[in-house]
This record gives structure tokens, sequence and C-alpha cells, in this order.
């Protein structure tokens, strides 16, 4: 196994599971209603799941340019987690927003 790859794929799945963990902070906030606490979360989500993507990226366009690349079980999983956490901050996003809606219509209603 390319020891390369190896160390691609770990940083990816770290910088995965920090934006994951920042994504929870932000789930944590936006459940006890504070929402400016939550945007931040998601700001440093945002930055930690940049750079595991930054890495993923650096990879494939290594593997085009016929850089040798040991695709392996490792970085499949990497790239899994890289996805499945994007998502997650997709939804995060999109909660934040809804919430933010909510709390508006019901500071609407009780003037």
């Amino acid at each position: 196994m390319n020891e390369t790859t190896v160390e691609n794929a770990m940083q990816i799945i770290m910088h995965a599971g920090d934006a994951r963990n920042c994504c929870q902070a932000a789930l944590g906030a936006i459940a006890s209603g504070d929402m400016a606490a939550a945007g931040e979360h998601l700001k440093e989500a945002d930055a930690k799941i940049a750079e595991a993507h930054h890495i993923q990226t650096d990879c494939i366009q290594g593997a085009i340019a016929g850089e040798d690349f040991d695709y392996n079980v490792l970085f499949a999983h990497a790239q899994d987690t890289l996805m499945t956490i994007y998502s997650e901050i997709m939804i995060a996003k999109q909660m934040c927003n809804i919430f933010a809606s909510y709390d508006e219509r019901l500071k609407k209603l009780e003037e």
C-alpha cells in the first residue's frame, strides 16, 4: 500500500471528522436557539471539510496526471466519510435556515 495514499486518506478522515464535530456543535446550538453560535460552528465546519476536499482533489488530479496512486479501501472509506459529512453540513445549514425562519415568524406573531 502506497504510504502517501494512506497518509492522504487519514488526513481526509481527520479533517472530515473535525468538520463533523463542528457540525454537531452547530446542531446543538440550533437546538438551544443560538443561531449566531450555529453559524460560527458551520463556518468552521466548512473550513474543515474544505481542507479534506482539497486533499482529495489533489489526489484525484495527481492520478489523472499519471502520478502513482494506489486506490485502496482506506481511501474509499475516506471519500465516503468526506461525502457523508459534507451532506450532514448541508442539512445542518438548511436546518439553521428553517429554524431562523420559524423564529422570525414567531416574533411577528408575538407582535
